[in-house]
């Protein structure tokens, strides 16, 4: 069996017969010629199967361990599909934290259609996935590391859980990709990435992908995937195959510098806590230790500041850009309460802990020693002449 880093160089990516190309060629198109109306070689219109897209597919669900990948516009897009399964009256148990553009979707969006939804503390609290089952319960949604808190939920029991009641496991494995964690092998039916994230980890393309094992269920979500049309263009699909084939060597540098960054913020005094699986006093560094190859490339910790302070501390460094997003070989910061959490409603993020003063980081492959470096500037001056009120979470 290959190892994933062959896997994410070769897999679905065949040399091209006709030309002998070591790159799999864009096919820019939006049609393909028929030789009689309803036959053709394979492709009749690019929404819905692309070659390009279709090597993309065969990649991801390569380097998951599954049978069937599916590449969608983004990782909303491959969420809604997800949620497409479900029919009006069923119930949806999540995480309680969980990507704030997730929660939207869940609240905003598909709780018009008769949906209900529940979020629990799925990493602390295992028992409570149990708790809220109910007779309507169809999908267990799990973030682990979770976003922004770096949360850790054991997988395979919740999964057991869940499968024990009839109840699909769909993991977001964005935070952790492929190359750290497969939630296949832990019993999830459903594995989602927002492949804008490290699957192409540069910062130049939006996408999603689903991979499953089981054929039906396979087939169910490629009809949403054509029927609805949130599908990634040929290009989007080159650029995210072109990502993949650096995955391993990007993924160890992530890991590498966080760990390193995460050991430097524990010390500092300027900083409350510190959200890192790495870190042995993570609540979930035993349970990272055992379902995850690294610990990760995201940080994300509490600042000993007020809200405004810790806001200005996201516009001081030099090294790390103040943007959303994460993944990409270029070092991320921001503030989740008024960025990628926005749209949760602020008792909301309080009750799931995320506090005013809280800062993500998206650790990219920079040397390490210059991105501890510009996080220690940033940090002085906030600290320097102000008193560091702690912020309640």
């Amino acid at each position: 069996m290959q190892k994933i880093d062959t896997i994410a160089v070769h897999a679905g990516q065949p040399n091209d017969e006709q030309t002998g190309a070591v790159t799999f060629p864009i096919f820019q198109t939006s049609t393909y010629g028929q030789t009689w109306p309803g036959e053709h070689k394979g492709y009749s219109y690019s929404r819905t199967a692309n070659p390009t897209r279709e090597a993309l597919e065969r990649c991801l669900a390569a380097l998951e361990g599954g049978k069937h990948g599916l590449a969608f516009a983004s990782g909303l897009a491959a969420a809604t599909a997800c949620v497409l399964t479900l029919q009006r009256g069923d119930h949806v148990i999540a995480c309680n934290d969980l990507y704030g553009g997730v929660y939207r979707l869940f609240t905003q969006i598909f709780s018009k259609f008769g949906l209900e939804f529940s979020f629990v503390d799925a990493a602390a609290k295992p028992e409570s996935v149990e708790a809220a089952i109910k007779p309507n319960t169809r999908l267990l949604w799990i973030e682990t590391p979770s976003n922004p808190l770096l949360r850790i939920t054991d997988i395979e029991p919740a999964a057991a859980t869940a499968r024990g009641h009839g109840i699909k496991t769909v993991v977001d494995n964005t935070f952790a990709s492929p190359y750290l964690q497969n939630p296949l092998s832990l019993g999830a039916d459903i594995v989602l990435h927002s492949t804008t994230k490290y699957l192409n980890g540069h910062a130049d393309v939006i996408g999603g992908a689903l991979v499953v094992n089981d054929d039906d269920l396979a087939e169910e979500l490629h009809l949403y995937q054509n029927a609805a049309g949130g599908v990634p263009g040929p290009f989007d699909c080159f650029l995210t195959l072109r990502g993949i084939k650096t995955i391993g060597p990007r993924m160890e540098r992530h890991c590498a510098n966080a760990s390193r960054i995460a050991e430097f913020l524990q010390q500092h005094p300027a900083v409350e806590r510190v959200y890192y699986p790495g870190l042995e006093s993570h609540p979930g560094h035993e349970i990272a230790a055992r379902q995850q190859r690294y610990f990760g490339g995201m940080v994300s910790f509490d600042l000993r500041a007020v809200a405004e302070e810790s806001k200005r501390f996201t516009t001081l460094t030099q090294v790390f850009t103040l943007a959303e997003s994460l993944g990409a070989v270029k070092s991320l910061l921001c503030h989740p309460p008024s960025m990628t959490h926005a749209c949760v409603a602020p008792n909301v993020r309080k009750q799931n802990g995320i506090g005013h003063n809280l800062v993500r980081l998206s650790v990219g492959i920079e040397d390490g020693e210059e991105l501890i470096a510009d996080l220690d500037q940033a940090l002085a001056q906030v600290s320097v002449g102000r008193k560091l009120t702690a912020v309640s979470s």
